[in-house]
Parts: structure tokens; C-alpha cells; sequence
């Protein structure tokens, strides 16, 4: 929800800027999102009044104007807009402004003539074109032509507001409306608000009931519903002062009726509609549900068929509308219209939330409904809408209002002590500074009586003495049948005493201490409980008034640095558009055999389980390859064939077999992919996932886990293809082992499609993650870049060409990266051409190109050397 502070104004009069309401709004538990300086750039913007026009004498399209800015002072400024004319009155941007759309206005000259600032179009003031003629939606905007001059053009437009953009959680339905904002700015600072006073003249002599009739045939869904009869309707222009408080409020105008139905909406929270009277049937209007295949027409000119128990209003024929979230085309307003069935009502939020889902529906009725609207207020509105149309002379009332509420609310009723919400909350507040809190919010606060309360305890303490009095009567039985001797008599009086003194003692009289009861406000439907009521106190105190405690326990609990890890690696593949799986820890000897797994490889050695959940998985996991293949087997066999999952979990090894201990227990991450680039769709190719695609995400990975410095190299794995494997090492470590799955693997799982995997060790990638981070400056000085294209044997790994190119780079060297790597014509088999470009760049200075000429040579005489490379020219 969004409201301009000038409509906040107008019932409450504070001298608060737009960023000190939003601070007090969200510390109050009322979010402001965003606020909106609506005449930002608008500062050096006024009106003037074009006095002169002459054509430029040395342009063909050029004209020189004389601008009256007001106070007998006249401005030069020369234009090429063709649709100025004298006498017009303009907005003129003068010297120094700088404009919404960016564009800063300085004193110049063009063609020689001097210009002192610029006459804005309608664009570059950011102002909405929908409606201006053509010649102004590319040419200068012209103001009507009563408008005085040399005053600031955002007063003019009505630009001089600022905009509250609220993030309203879902209980506070009462606050999506200025009445309700307004109500709680007026606690918050104190002032008095001055909400509008409602008078209705009746002055039609019929009266509604006699002309429409309401009714709820599904109770549980609409529990109230209220009409007015509108006579005499004019349909016209809304007043300006309307038409800028619903453009603030982010709502366009469409015509009186409409605006002010809209207008009230937002002032007070309660969503309206108006009917066409003549084109609804029979003149009723019931609350019903929809019968399943029932057309709905709705307003957007949409037909829809009802699934079937959608709450919709409908005459005596069909649906009318479609309840708390758009009406219905047939009866919708028009020029034509004369008479006008005025309805609001409430509705059940769950009821209207899931009705615009399944419809795919969404407006600022719904959006009310959603969040439970004031039962009690809908008579208010209706009045509040004929007033406005009334005072615009655009309409008649009709004597009373059709209200059909079969079930009314209840008042809500709470009870509390000073002690229960110091208690809740860790504060001191007092009996006064309570209830001045919940009174000033509305809340009808009595002290509760305490007659019943007494009666409780007085029964309370009766039942209490009695049944002490009983056991003291078994005591002294017991003490006195012991009796044998002198000695004994005496221990028996001392036991006795000792009882009826812990009876006295243990029986304490604690009358009830003083409580009250308020009567919770009919707008606050979220406030049930005296939890609520604490929210309230602590709200408008301040929660940052509230004192800081560390919550009582001898332990805290917070994930150790690898669950840290854990997550981070989550988020980021998360990012990259990969699932995340959760499989069972188990697995199978026959799992193994299709992975290609050899016979003597250690990650067979598994820990059996006594009791598996099934025979086909009595192993525990050596590798989470095995359970990542199990369940791309079970998605591609449910025709799922595009996937992206990934897994972090454990696996486990026996220290010794049988198992006489705990196993060894290590975290791994498994990835695979298979299946398409890009999802389906008419913009998207049908190119497969490949190498790389799995490649770049564990590069990706790599980086965000901030672990650099690594090389890639061919690598081996059983599972995967032999030429289609690489490895990222770091020193002698493996980071990750990425790759194609073996053809015969694939084969023997069922999947006719090429699967790419990644599999790494968490302990070892949290190794070489980056602890410390520095920050370096942007280099200062330009880099030189050199191209190194050589000829080696076909099985040199680039990667190895690469560190002797950085090896022998000298002080200046930056990077190298092959860009290019080329065999065929006039390449022999036996060789390739590996293309390098190679940066270089000094932070000191700008690097000269006989010092980059000399890296270049050394290191070409070091690929040279090393590899036997020559120069490809």
C-alpha cells in the first residue's frame, strides 16, 4: 500500500517530514518500505509565460523565446520544440536544475544565441503521457492556461508530495487504509486527528429497500452485506483534489462514481462497489457460491468458468461479480448509467485469497478482503460515498441502507494484570502508562471486577484447610494411638504441634490483585489475546525502549564453521539453478558393479547393515555417486530428463571389518546434470547440457567459496569417460572430480541420455577456502596485452603451458588465458596450436613495450625449452 503524506495530512496535522513518518511507522511495527520524493529534480523548475517567439537567424528550426518568469523578470531561452506559441505557459527549467530523467541544464549557447535554461517536455519532467495530445507527448508540455507564473511546476502538478510505500504484514489489516494510518500516527505523536465528518441528505423519498433486495445464501463465506440506492447519477470528472489523492496512492482516475468508491476504499479500508441498477436482474443481489462450469464475466472483459464454490454476487439470473475481487462486466458502470446499487460487505479472507489464486486475480479489494476488513464499518463507507458524490452534485440518496448481517460480532473482550505484560515483555511500565497506551489505540479499558475472583480464592483456601484439617486429624490419631509410655506422650504433643504449625504456615490468603478488562476496537481483528495486548504496549513504547536480557540456559547453541560451510555451498549451488536432494544413506553391492567399480578399490570395503529397510540397499554409502545416480534413474524414469541435483551428506568407512567401532564418517558433495541448457519454451533452444556446463559450475562454486590458485588437469575416475574427465587440484589435493558418466555406466542404468557428475570433498574444500580477505585498489595504469600462438606436441596439457608462462612472466605479469586451441590444415597430427593472451601491468606506472617485449621473450624461450614449441605464424 502506498499514501501520500498530503492525504495523511489532511486528518492530522503534524510538521513531520516523509522520512521521520516512515522512521516512527516502522519502529511502531508498521514497515515503511520506500519513500518517494514524487518532485525529486523539480527543485529549478517553474512556470513561465512564453512573452516573445522569434525564429533564430541562423536555423530553420530554432526559435528564440522571451520568458516572463514572474517578478518583472524576462529569461531568453532558446528552443526546437515545434509546438510552442506565445502565450503559452510552460514549465522552464532554469540554470542548475537537474531534471528527473537526468539531465542537468547549464547556461550555453546555441548557434550563437545565448540560452539561460530549457522549456521541459512532458518526458523529461518523468510525467505520465497516457492522456496528452501528440503534440505534447514529443514537444514542450503546456499548462492550462490559468496557471500563475514563476511558481515552483511540482506545486502545479501536484508533485510537491512525498509517498509512503508501506510493507504491511497480514494482521494489520486495518492499517491498509489512511483512517487507520492516521489513528495510529495520532498515538504516535500525540495530536488529535480530524477525521471527516459524515452527513447524508436522503433526498430521494424512496427508500432502498423498496428498490433492491440483498441477501447471504453462503453464510460461513460472506457475513455481511450492506447496500445503498444512488439516484440521478452523473457520471463526470472527479474533483483535482481527488484525482491527486488517488494518483499518490498509486490508483489512475476513471470517473467520479468509480474514484470515489476507490477513494473510500482507501480511506477507510472497506472495498465498495457500484452496480449499473438497470442491468441487474430482478434488482437483488445475494452472496452465493458459484455453481461448478457457471460463466463468470469479469470487469477486464475476461470469461472464466467457476471450478465451482468461488463466493460470487448474483442477481436473479447469474454472477454478477466475482466476491472481494472484480465485478462483473454486465453490470459495470457507464455513461448511460442513471442509478447506481452501492455495495460493501464482508467477506472471508481464506475464502476471497483462494479464489484469486485459482483465478489468477489479484486488486486492492482483494488485497483487503485478504487481510479481514471492519464488519462493523460497512454502513460507514456507503455513508462516506454518497457524501462525496453528493457534495459533487452527483447524485441523489435514496431514504436508508439494506443491510443484511444475520450473525453480528461480538465484541472482543480481554482480561489482563500490569503484572502479566511487565512480565511478558522484561519492562516496569505501571497501571497508568498501560492503559493510557491501549486507550489511546482505541482499546475501551475497565478495571475488571473482583468478586468472582475473591469467591475463587475464599473456595480455594476452604478446600485447602480442609483437607489440611483432615490429615492433621490422621496425625494426631497415629501420635496418640503410639502412646505407651511418659516419653512417648511427650514426642506425640511435640508432632502435633509441629503439624498444625505447618498447616497455619502453608495456608497463605493471597487476594487476587488488581486486573482489567478492555474491549478490543472493532477495526483490530489480529488482537484476540493478552499476548496481543503486550505486542500493543510495546509497540508504541518502542521496542528498542525495551531492556536487552541474555536469555537464561547454561549452554548456547550455533552451528559449528563446517555446517557454516555446509550451508554456504547450498546457497551457492542453489544460485546456479541446481536442487538439492536428500536421499537414504544406503546403497548396494549391484550399485557398485554398474558404476564400474573395481573389485580391490577401498570404497567397497562397506559397513553392512544388520537390519535394512530393504534387501536391494543393505550398504552403507561409501560415495554419494551412488545415491546421486539413484535418483537420476528414478526421475528419468518418470520422463524427468532435464536435472540439476546436487547433495551434501555423509559417507561412511569401517575402520576394520566386521565392524567392532564407529565408522569413519566424511561430508561430501555430489553433483550431476543431465537434460536440456534451458528449460522449454518458444525463445529457447533445445542444446544439451555439456562438459562445461558442469565445468563452469564447479568454477563457479570454486569462486564462491573463495578458493583460487588451482589447476586443471586431465583426470581419471571409473565412473566417468577416460577423455571427458578433468580435476582440480591445488598442491597435491583434489578439489573436485568432474566429468561425463561413463557410456557403459549410463548404459547399465537405464539412462539414454549423456550425464555430466562433480564430486568433492567438504573437509578439503574448506581447507583451501580463503579465510582472510584483503582489498586492493582498481589499477591505475593501463595493462599490455601480447597474443602467444605456438605449435606443440598433441598431448601437452594447456594447463601446463600455463604455468611456465606464469613462472617465466617476470614482475609484470598479470594472467594469461587461452583463448584458442586449433589442429587440422596445415597442422600435422602429431601437434596443436595453443593460443595464450598474455596481460601484463605495472601499479607504479603506465608499462613500457619494450618491457613487456622482454617478458614475452622470456617466456617464449621458456615454452621453448620446455615443450619444444615453436611460433606459429
Amino acid at each position: 500500500m502506498q499514501v501520500s503524506t498530503k492525504w495523511l495530512k489532511d486528518y492530522i496535522d503534524i510538521d513531520l517530514t516523509a522520512d521521520e513518518l516512515a522512521e516512527k511507522f516502522t519502529m511502531a511495527g508498521i514497515p515503511v518500505e520506500n519513500v518517494i520524493h514524487a518532485g525529486e529534480g523539480l527543485e529549478k523548475v517553474i512556470t513561465g509565460r512564453i512573452e516573445d517567439l522569434k525564429a533564430h537567424p541562423d536555423s530553420d528550426h530554432l526559435q528564440i523565446c522571451q520568458m516572463d518568469i514572474g517578478a518583472d523578470n524576462l529569461l531568453q531561452i532558446v528552443t526546437g520544440a515545434p509546438n510552442v506559441e506565445e502565450g503559452q505557459i510552460v514549465p522552464v527549467a532554469m540554470i542548475g536544475a537537474h531534471l528527473p530523467n537526468g539531465q542537468k541544464i547549464s547556461k550555453g549557447k546555441m548557434r550563437g544565441v545565448a540560452s539561460n535554461g530549457m522549456l521541459c517536455s512532458a518526458g523529461e519532467l518523468k510525467l505520465d503521457l497516457e492522456g496528452l495530445p501528440i503534440e505534447q507527448q514529443t514537444g514542450i508540455y503546456i499548462l492550462p492556461e490559468d496557471t500563475p507564473i514563476g511558481i515552483p511546476v511540482a506545486e502545479v502538478l501536484g508533485l510537491d508530495d512525498d509517498i509512503l510505500e508501506f510493507e504491511l504484514t497480514a494482521n494489520r489489516g486495518d492499517c491498509f487504509s489512511v483512517v487507520g494510518l492516521v489513528r495510529e500516527l495520532s498515538v504516535l505523536t500525540g495530536k488529535r486527528p480530524k477525521y471527516p465528518e459524515i452527513v447524508v441528505d436522503e433526498n430521494d423519498k424512496r427508500t432502498a429497500e423498496d428498490l433492491v433486495k440483498i441477501g447471504i445464501d453462503a453464510k460461513d463465506l460472506c457475513s455481511r452485506f450492506s447496500a445503498r440506492v444512488l439516484t440521478n447519477v452523473k457520471l463526470k470528472q472527479s474533483p483535482e483534489w481527488m484525482i491527486k489523492r488517488l494518483e499518490g496512492a498509486g490508483m489512475r482516475a476513471i470517473n467520479n462514481v468509480v474514484d470515489v468508491t476507490n477513494f473510500v476504499m482507501l480511506e477507510y479500508g472497506q472495498p465498495l462497489h457500484a452496480y449499473d441498477f438497470d442491468k441487474v436482474v430482478g434488482h437483488e443481489l445475494t452472496a452465493r457460491r458459484a455453481e461448478e462450469g457457471e460463466p463468470l464475466h469479469t470487469l477486464d472483459d475476461s470469461n472464466r468458468l467457476a471450478k465451482g464454490g468461488e463466493l460470487v454476487i448474483a442477481d436473479a439470473e447469474k454472477a454478477a461479480g466475482l466476491a472481494g475481487i472484480m465485478g462483473g462486466f454486465e453490470t459495470e458502470i457507464t455513461e448511460d448509467t442513471t442509478t447506481v446499487i452501492l455495495e460493501a460487505a464482508c467477506f472471508n479472507p481464506a475464502s476471497i485469497r483462494r479464489t484469486g489464486r485459482a483465478v489468477g486475480l489479484h486488486s486492492e479489494a482483494s488485497g483487503r478482503f485478504e487481510r479481514g476488513t471492519n464488519e462493523k464499518g460497512t454502513i460507514t463507507a456507503l455513508n462516506r460515498v454518497a457524501q462525496l458524490l453528493q457534495d459533487m452534485d452527483a447524485c441523489t440518496v435514496c431514504h436508508g441502507v439494506v443491510d443484511v448481517y444475520p450473525e453480528p460480532k461480538d465484541d472482543v473482550k480481554i482480561k489482563f494484570t500490569t503484572a502479566q505484560i511487565n512480565e511478558r515483555l522484561g519492562t516496569k511500565y505501571t497501571d497508568e502508562e498501560i492503559v493510557k497506551v491501549l486507550e489511546a489505540l482505541g482499546f475501551e479499558v475497565e478495571k475488571a471486577s473482583v468478586i468472582d475472583d475473591i469467591g475463587d480464592t475464599i473456595e480455594d483456601i476452604t478446600d485447602n484447610v480442609f483437607g489440611r484439617l483432615s490429615g492433621l486429624a490422621k496425625s494426631i490419631t497415629k501420635s496418640v494411638r503410639g502412646i505407651s509410655k511418659t516419653s512417648d506422650v511427650n514426642d506425640a504433643v511435640k508432632d502435633i504441634g509441629n503439624s498444625i504449625g505447618d498447616m497455619v504456615k502453608d495456608t497463605n490468603i493471597n487476594l487476587p490483585v488488581e486486573s482489567y478488562e478492555v474491549t478490543v476496537p472493532e477495526w483490530r481483528n489480529d488482537v484476540k489475546l493478552p499476548e496481543d495486548l503486550s505486542e500493543e504496549v510495546a509497540r508504541i513504547y518502542g521496542f528498542d525502549k525495551i531492556p536487552s536480557t541474555m536469555p537464561k540456559g547454561n549452554q548456547q547453541g550455533r552451528q559449528t564453521d563446517t555446517q557454516n560451510f555446509i550451508d554456504k555451498i547450498k546457497k551457492i549451488l542453489s544460485g546456479l539453478g541446481m536442487c538439492e536432494e536428500l536421499s537414504f544413506a544406503f546403497t548396494s553391492e549391484a550399485m557398485f558393479d554398474k558404476m564400474r567399480m573395481p573389485a580391490d578399490s577401498e570404497l567397497r570395503r562397506s559397513v553392512p547393515i544388520m537390519n535394512p529397510l530393504t534387501d536391494v540397499s543393505p550398504l552403507l554409502r561409501t560415495t554419494l555417486l551412488a545415491s546421486i545416480f539413484e535418483n537420476a534413474v528414478r526421475n528419468y524414469s518418470r520422463k524427468n530428463e532435464d536435472v540439476r541435483l546436487f547433495e551434501v551428506a555423509p559417507v561412511f568407512f569401517p575402520k576394520a571389518l566386521p565392524i567392532t567401532e564407529l565408522p569413519v564418517e566424511k561430508q561430501k558433495l555430489a553433483g550431476l546434470l543431465m537434460g536440456r541448457r534451458e528449460p522449454k519454451g518458444w525463445s529457447q533452444d533445445s542444446a544439451q547440457i555439456d562438459f562445461y556446463d558442469a565445468k563452469g559450475i564447479v568454477e563457479e562454486l570454486l569462486s564462491g567459496l573463495s578458493i583460487s590458485g588451482y589447476n586443471v588437469e586431465r583426470g581419471e575416475h571409473f565412473s566417468l569417460h577416460p577423455g571427458k574427465t578433468a580435476i582440480f587440484t591445488k598442491g597435491r589435493d583434489i578439489l573436485v572430480t568432474v566429468g561425463e558418466v561413463h557410456p557403459a555406466v549410463a548404459e547399465a542404468l537405464g539412462i539414454k541420455k549423456k550425464i555430466y557428475v562433480f564430486e568433492a570433498d567438504i573437509a578439503t574444500l574448506q581447507k583451501f577456502a580463503a579465510k582472510k580477505f584483503t582489498l586492493e585498489t582498481l589499477p591505475k595504469y593501463p595493462s599490455i596485452s601480447r597474443d602467444l600462438a605456438i605449435l606443440v606436441n598433441h598431448d601437452t596439457a594447456a594447463a601446463d603451458v600455463e604455468k611456465v608462462i606464469a613462472k617465466n612472466g617476470g614482475t609484470f605479469f598479470k594472467g594469461v588465458t587461452l583463448f584458442d586451441v586449433y589442429t587440422g590444415e596445415r597442422i600435422s597430427a602429431d601437434k596443436k596450436s595453443l593460443a595464450f593472451a598474455i596481460e601484463f601491468r605495472s601499479k607504479e606506472r603506465t608499462l613500457k613495450d619494450e618491457e613487456a617485449d622482454e617478458a614475452f621473450n622470456n617466456i617464449l624461450a621458456a615454452v621453448e625449452k620446455e615443450f619444444g614449441a615453436t611460433l606459429r605464424s
